[in-house]
């Protein structure tokens, strides 16, 4: 995610260190931890697709007539009171 897109959702810049920006391992090495961390975030994607799905299911649901009922007589108890 780049700076922008973070300021865009209220987080803070990543600090980024001249020691973090070369890479200290051999070119094999870095092969394999690269499919790895992309098979990883690959992962993470499709887990977040899935709660974002889900959620808007949960929130698209139609409230039951009980829980209105319950939330009407409290709110008719709230304003008796007030």
């Amino acid at each position: 995610m780049s700076d922008n897109e973070n300021a865009k959702r209220g987080r803070p810049p990543r600090e980024r260190h001249a020691s973090n920006m070369i890479e200290q391992r051999p070119p094999g090495e870095r092969r394999k931890s690269s499919a790895a961390l992309d098979e990883a975030r690959l992962r993470q994607q499709a887990i977040g697709v899935r709660l974002r799905q889900m959620f808007d299911q949960v929130v698209n649901e139609d409230v039951p007539d009980e829980f209105l009922d319950i939330l009407r007589k409290a709110d008719s108890r709230a304003s008796e009171k007030g």
